[in-house]
């Protein structure tokens, strides 16, 4: 993996943190996935290692809890 994924669902405080996200890094380094549009991405999220929303899995496979918006089974359809 090249670049971070930062996993959201598009709550005030996922946006807030995609926000800040963005604004740290080089948004091309950052492929960001909104799981309540996308939610066929729940289970590679979930098997990325990510348990809730926001979150960013760095490209050597770090998972970075960042607050709390959504537990990752809440997203399940």
């Amino acid at each position: 993996m090249n670049k971070s994924i930062f996993y959201h669902a598009g709550c005030p405080v996922c946006v807030s943190a995609e926000q800040e996200i963005l604004s740290l890094m080089n948004a091309n380094a950052v492929e960001v996935i909104h799981l309540g549009e996308d939610q066929a991405k729940v289970g590679v999220a979930e098997q990325a290692g990510v348990q809730s929303v926001p979150a960013l899995v760095t490209p050597s496979g770090q998972v970075l809890h960042i607050n709390f918006g959504a537990s990752i089974s809440d997203l399940k359809a």
